[in-house]
């Protein structure tokens, strides 16, 4: 004989006397509901709530697991996640703090150096060395400048010397009672026009040598100084808050303080020693291919010119040769805007 099926008491509402819902049902559909279920379903308890009308809150649906025939409620909540989604505001925030915190103890420093009243870290050796090396700098860049003119103004006269040489020979050609003497001067300016443009290149190849050096070589060298520089200014900044520190009162309120200083001071200060090293080693080096670069420039630079005052044309070609110079296509007037850029 079929179980007959429960009736269902959401499908009637019963309305009281005075308007309001009746329910008594409700108990009822939820006792015939857990009647209905058959034993070891794996849920305990089956609990479903309803509402009024009036009511915006939806149904709740509680079940406990079934273990052993104990009955375990699970407890719902917020879920809370750890550290490991972090706010990105936030972070740029602590970014911010830690850079102003730096900026202002650095500013501290350097007004209170200004001032003479802070103390600066000083390496002697290294600062007379960084000093003779920005001299060095200024010196080799006005050599710089004075050869880029110096081989302007050689260029103008060569290509003088080429348009002189050029009127000379079609004057030969065309006035035939001089035709020696304007041949004579043609190939003179001529001759003068090839070497000049010889000793062009020499010229040139030292002004490229020089021109790495200073301008790469030597400035990669002094931007590692500025940086020991901002290195040394932070370490005596937190050498100065620590020593300040250390002068207070020693309590609960001060010591995280001041351990927190000194954790800062020693990580100040080993960047402080890396740079110093780094800049040490980098003028070591510098020395170095600075020697060995303009020992080589100077030769060629002296050899050159001396040649070609000399009128030497096969001692000229040869110091191209010897540093490996190779001259431009001869019968160019002018370099193009490839070049000149």
């Amino acid at each position: 004989m079929a179980q007959e099926s429960p009736k269902n008491s959401a499908a009637e509402i019963a309305v009281t006397s005075n308007g309001e819902v009746d329910d008594s049902h409700e108990h009822g559909f939820n006792r015939d509901l857990k009647h209905s279920l058959p034993a070891g379903l794996g849920l305990s308890e089956t609990q479903i709530t309803s509402h009024g009308f009036d009511s915006t809150k939806e149904g709740v649906t509680e079940a406990g697991a079934y273990e052993g025939g104990q009955r375990t409620q699970t407890k719902s909540g917020p879920v809370i996640l750890a550290d490991e989604i972090k706010n990105p505001a936030m972070e740029k925030l602590e970014l911010v703090r830690k850079w102003s915190l730096n900026t202002y103890k650095c500013t501290r420093q350097i007004i209170s150096e200004k001032l003479g009243r802070g103390s600066r870290t000083v390496d002697l050796e290294l600062e007379a060395q960084i000093d003779i090396l920005r001299d060095n700098k200024k010196k080799y860049e006005n050599i710089l400048r004075l050869a880029q003119t110096l081989s302007t103004q050689l260029f103008q006269m060569v290509h003088t010397q080429r348009q002189l040489g050029d009127a000379f020979a079609d004057l030969s050609l065309k006035s035939l009672e001089l035709h020696e003497e304007f041949g004579y001067n043609a190939d003179t300016q001529k001759l003068l026009a090839k070497n000049g443009e010889t000793l062009l290149g020499a010229i040139n190849f030292f002004i490229a040598s020089v021109n790495t050096l200073v301008n790469k070589t030597i400035e990669d060298t002094l931007m590692t100084v500025k940086q020991y520089e901002s290195a040394r200014i932070e370490y005596d900044a937190y050498r100065t808050d620590l020593e300040e520190l250390n002068l207070g009162p020693r309590d609960a309120n001060t010591m995280p303080k001041i351990e927190h200083s000194q954790h800062m001071f020693q990580a100040h200060k080993e960047k402080y020693d890396k740079m110093r090293n780094d800049v040490s080693i980098k003028l070591k080096f510098l020395e170095e291919n600075k020697v060995k670069v303009l020992h080589n420039q100077l030769v060629l630079f002296h050899n050159a010119i001396a040649a070609y005052f000399a009128g030497n044309q096969k001692q000229l070609e040869q110091t191209l040769k010897q540093f490996h110079i190779k001259l431009k296509t001869p019968g160019v007037d002018a370099p193009s805007w490839l070049e000149e850029q």
